[in-house]
C-alpha cells in the first residue's frame, strides 16, 4: 500500500514539474529578444533600441521620428496588452476581450465616444506630428511580433490581438482624462442630487472652504460657518452607509530656484499619484536624436501607447505634473425645446457577435437621464482641442520661459506645470487644454447659460516665475489666487492639506538638495490627524468609567508618534474613527442620497470643515437615534473597532498601521484568479505613507514615481517607479526596481550600463 502511494505522489509530483515546465516553455517563446539586428521601413537611419539593468530603453536615433519607431518598438516589445488595456478601455471595446461582462463598462465609456473623437484628432494634426505618430504606430506594431508568439495575457484570454493604429495613441491620452477628471463631472453630479434632494443650503454647508488653503499667492477663501441645515424627521433613523472614497488621482511637485541650491541650478521634485497596478503605468526611457542640427537627450517616463517623454529633463530643463482640478466639465439641464437625437453605438464581443445601443446626443453633448431629468455633458475632453502631440516640444525647449510659452498650446488634462531650468529659474503653469468659457458652475446650468466659449481653448492662463522666496509647490488643491478661482472653478480640489504640509516644510529651510527633497516626498508625518488624534483622546479619557474602559486604546494612542508610521496602532485608531464619524455624522444625509441613485462619496473629501461644525454646534437632528453627541462618537468608534477586527482579528496589537494600509500592487489577472498573484504580484510591502500627506500611500493607490533633478546637473537625479520595466513576468525587468521604490530609496535619473543592445536598420 505504501508503495503504490509512494507511486501516486511521485507521479503526481512529476505531472506537476511537467506542467510547470510546460508552462514555462511556452511562457518564454513570448518574452522579447533584446539583442541583435533587424530592419524597417519606417526609418531613416539606423536606431538603437538598448537596455540597462533596470530595464530602462535607450533610444538612439538620427530624428525625432526615429526615436518615436524605436520607443514605440519597446512599448510593443514590453507593454503592448497594457497598452491594448488603455485603448479598448478608453474607447469601450473591452467586451471584445472579456465577454458580456464588460459590457456595462463598455457602455460607460462609449458614452464619451472618444474612438471617434480619436480619429478626428489625428485627421487634423499638423503633419510632423502624424509622421511622428505613424513611426511610433509602426515601431509598436513591429516591436510586438517581434517575440514571434502572443505574450501570455491573450493566451489566458483568449481575445484577439490587434494592431496598434495612430489613433489609439490619442486613446491612451485620454485614459488619462477619465482617470484624471471624471470625478469633477461626477462631483457636480452629486452636488445636483444633494441640492434636489436637501436644497442650496446643504450644498452651502458641504461646500465650505477648508482651513487647509496653500495658493501660491497666499490667498484664501472665506471660511466662515454656514448654518447647519435642519434634517427632517424622517431621516431620524437612518442605517449607516459606509460613504466610500474616490482614489484622489493627482500628484505632489515643488521646485526651488538656484538662489537655494549649491549648484546655482534650479531643482525639481514630481511624484504623480495614481492607482498602482503590474506593470507600473510609466516607462522609464531616455531619447537621444537631432534637432535641427542639435543633438537631443531626453531622459523620464513616458506613456505605454504614446511617443513622448510625460515628465523628465533635456538637461536644460525638468518639468513635471500635478492634476489641476479646474472645473472643466459642465452639465447642461435639457428643456423640451432643446434638440436631440440618437447615435447607435455596436460593442463588439468574442465570436463575432454585437452589442447596439442607442446614444441620446445633443449640441452640447451626450445625455444622460438622472434626478428625473436630462442633462447634456459638456466636457473638455469632448472639444477637438483636448489632445494634441505639443508636449514634444518640451524636449527641445533650452529655457523656463519657452516652457511657459508652450504651456496653454499643449493638449493633455490640465496641469499644474512645474518647470526649472540649468539657469536657475523656478516657475509654475497650468499646462493643458482649459475650456475658455468663464462661468464655470458646481450644479446643471440652464442652456440659455451656456457659452460657446467651451468651443476655444484658454489661453490667458496665470503663471508665476522666481518668486521672491524662490519657493513653489503644489499638491492638487487650488493654485490659483482666489480672484482667479471664480474664473476657472473647482474641479474636485484636494482638500490642502497635503500642499499646506510641503509648503510648510519649504518656508523652514533655505538651502536644498536631492536627498532632502526625497525625504520630503517620504514625509508622513500626521499634521492633519493631529487634531483628531487629540479630539479621540478627549473622547475615551472624558472620565475615571472611559479611561477604565479604554486604557489599551488610550496607551496605543498616547504612543501614536504622530505618523503613518509602519508599527503605529494609535494611528489606525485615530484614521479609522475619523472614516467611522463621517459615515456616522453623515448618515442621514447619505441614506437619502441612496435612494435616489447618488451618494456622497465623490464630495466626501469636501465634508472635514462641515463635520468639525456638527461636532461643535451638536444640532439635534442629525443624531440620528443617538442620545448624544457624544453617544454617536462613541458608537462610531467602536464600529471602527468591530470593522477592524473583523478584518485583522481581535488583538489590538495587529493593526498596526504596516499591516492595516499594506501596498499590493497587483496585476489585473490576480485579482479574478488569486492563484496567479505569487507569480504576477509585486511583493506585499507594509505601509509608510497615507493621504493628507507628502508620502502618499494606499492599498493599491499611491506615488507612481518620484522625480528629482536639477538641469546641469544631473548626476545625483532621481527617478524612482512603482514596479519594473517589462510586463512579462520571466523577464528580469518583471519586478526590477521595485525593491527601492517600496524602500524609499533613490534610484538613479540617468541609465546604468547598457546590458543590452538591438540595432534596426532601413531596408
Amino acid at each position: 500500500m505504501l508503495t503504490w502511494l509512494k507511486r501516486i505522489i511521485a507521479g503526481l509530483v512529476l505531472l506537476a514539474v511537467a506542467t510547470t515546465a510546460a508552462l514555462y516553455g511556452v511562457l518564454s517563446l513570448s518574452l522579447p529578444s533584446l539583442d541583435g539586428t533587424g530592419t524597417s521601413n519606417a526609418i531613416s537611419a539606423a536606431t538603437t533600441v538598448e537596455r540597462d539593468a533596470l530595464g530602462q530603453a535607450v533610444i538612439t536615433a538620427q530624428s525625432r521620428e526615429d526615436a518615436a519607431y524605436g520607443l514605440g518598438f519597446a512599448h510593443g516589445q514590453d507593454r503592448f496588452f497594457q497598452m491594448d488595456l488603455l485603448r479598448r478601455n478608453a474607447a469601450g471595446e473591452l467586451s471584445e476581450l472579456f465577454g458580456s461582462a464588460a459590457i456595462e463598462l463598455d457602455k460607460t465609456m462609449r458614452f464619451h465616444q472618444l474612438r471617434k473623437r480619436s480619429e478626428y484628432i489625428v485627421a487634423h494634426l499638423p503633419h510632423d506630428q502624424q509622421q511622428v505618430l505613424a513611426a511610433y504606430t509602426q515601431g509598436v506594431n513591429e516591436g510586438r511580433v517581434q517575440a514571434g508568439f502572443q505574450s501570455f495575457e491573450y493566451l489566458l484570454s483568449g481575445g484577439p490581438v490587434k494592431a496598434w493604429r495612430s489613433e489609439d495613441s490619442i486613446l491612451a491620452i485620454f485614459s488619462m482624462y477619465l482617470d484624471l477628471q471624471s470625478a469633477n463631472f461626477e462631483r457636480d453630479k452629486a452636488l445636483i442630487y444633494l441640492e434636489h434632494t436637501f436644497g442650496k443650503a446643504m450644498r452651502e454647508f458641504v461646500l465650505q472652504p477648508s482651513i487647509h488653503q496653500a495658493a501660491l499667492d497666499g490667498s484664501l477663501l472665506p471660511t466662515r460657518q454656514v448654518p447647519i441645515p435642519q434634517l427632517e424627521t424622517s431621516l431620524a433613523r437612518a442605517d449607516i452607509h459606509d460613504i466610500g472614497s474616490v482614489n484622489l488621482y493627482g500628484s505632489n511637485n515643488w521646485a526651488v530656484t538656484g538662489a537655494l541650491t549649491h549648484s546655482g541650478k534650479a531643482m525639481l521634485s514630481d511624484d504623480m499619484h495614481l492607482g498602482l497596478a503590474v506593470p507600473s503605468i510609466w516607462y522609464r526611457a531616455q531619447l537621444n536624436y537631432q534637432s535641427k542640427n542639435t543633438p537631443v537627450t531626453v531622459t523620464g517616463v513616458s506613456l505605454p501607447g504614446a511617443p513622448a517623454i510625460v515628465v523628465g529633463t533635456n538637461d536644460h530643463i525638468a518639468w513635471g505634473f500635478t492634476n489641476g482640478y479646474l472645473d472643466t466639465a459642465d452639465w447642461i439641464e435639457l428643456s423640451a425645446s432643446d434638440k436631440t437625437w440618437q447615435e447607435e453605438e455596436r460593442i463588439e464581443l468574442p465570436d463575432n457577435e454585437v452589442h447596439t445601443y442607442s446614444l441620446l446626443m445633443s449640441e452640447y453633448g451626450p445625455v444622460q437621464q438622472f434626478n428625473e431629468t436630462a442633462y447634456a455633458l459638456s466636457w473638455v475632453a469632448h472639444q477637438p482641442y483636448a489632445v494634441n502631440l505639443k508636449l514634444l516640444a518640451m524636449e527641445t525647449a533650452l529655457t523656463v520661459d519657452d516652457a511657459l510659452t508652450l504651456a496653454p498650446k499643449v493638449g493633455i488634462p490640465v496641469q499644474n506645470l512645474m518647470v526649472v531650468d540649468k539657469h536657475g529659474d523656478a516657475a509654475w503653469r497650468l499646462m493643458g487644454a482649459i475650456p475658455a468659457r468663464t462661468n464655470p458652475a458646481d450644479i446643471a446650468i440652464e442652456a440659455t447659460s451656456y457659452s460657446p466659449q467651451w468651443q476655444y481653448n484658454d489661453t490667458a492662463r496665470p503663471a508665476l516665475k522666481n518668486p521672491d522666496n524662490g519657493k513653489l509647490w503644489t499638491a492638487n488643491s487650488r493654485v490659483v489666487s482666489a480672484q482667479a478661482h471664480t474664473r476657472y472653478g473647482d474641479g474636485g480640489y484636494a482638500l490642502g492639506a497635503r500642499a499646506v504640509q510641503i509648503r510648510d516644510r519649504l518656508l523652514a529651510k533655505d538651502t536644498f538638495n536631492e536627498k532632502g527633497f526625497n525625504q520630503l516626498q517620504h514625509d508622513n508625518e500626521a499634521m492633519f490627524l493631529a487634531p483628531w488624534h487629540q479630539h479621540l483622546t478627549a473622547l475615551l479619557s472624558q472620565n475615571d468609567a472611559a479611561k477604565a474602559r479604554f486604557a489599551n486604546d488610550l496607551q496605543h494612542l498616547a504612543q501614536w508618534q504622530a505618523c503613518a508610521c509602519a508599527d503605529s496602532v494609535g494611528y489606525t485608531l485615530v484614521k479609522r474613527f475619523r472614516t467611522s464619524l463621517m459615515n456616522s455624522a453623515f448618515a442621514p444625509v447619505e441614506a437619502k442620497m441612496k435612494e435616489a441613485g447618488a451618494g456622497l462619496r465623490y464630495i466626501k473629501r469636501y465634508l472635514e470643515p462641515a463635520l468639525w461644525q456638527l461636532l461643535e454646534q451638536k444640532p439635534q437632528s442629525w443624531l440620528n437615534q443617538h442620545e448624544s453627541w457624544q453617544a454617536l462618537q462613541l458608537n462610531a468608534y467602536e464600529v471602527a473597532k468591530q470593522k477592524l477586527a473583523a478584518e485583522f482579528g481581535p488583538n489590538m496589537t495587529s493593526w498596526q498601521w504596516g499591516d492595516v494600509n499594506a501596498l499590493h500592487i497587483k496585476h489585473p489577472f490576480s485579482t479574478q484568479l488569486p492563484i496567479l498573484s505569487q507569480f504576477l504580484d509585486m511583493p506585499t510591502t507594509k505601509a509608510f505613507g497615507d493621504t493628507f500627506m507628502p508620502a502618499v500611500q494606499g492599498r493599491h493607490f499611491g506615488a507612481s514615481q518620484r522625480f528629482i533633478a536639477q538641469p546641469g546637473a544631473l548626476g545625483n537625479a532621481i527617478m524612482t517607479v512603482a514596479g519594473g520595466q517589462s510586463g512579462h513576468p520571466l523577464s528580469s525587468f518583471y519586478r526590477a526596481g521595485f525593491d527601492e521604490y517600496a524602500k524609499g530609496n533613490a534610484t538613479p535619473l540617468l541609465p546604468g550600463r547598457l546590458v543590452h543592445a538591438l540595432t534596426i536598420k532601413p531596408n
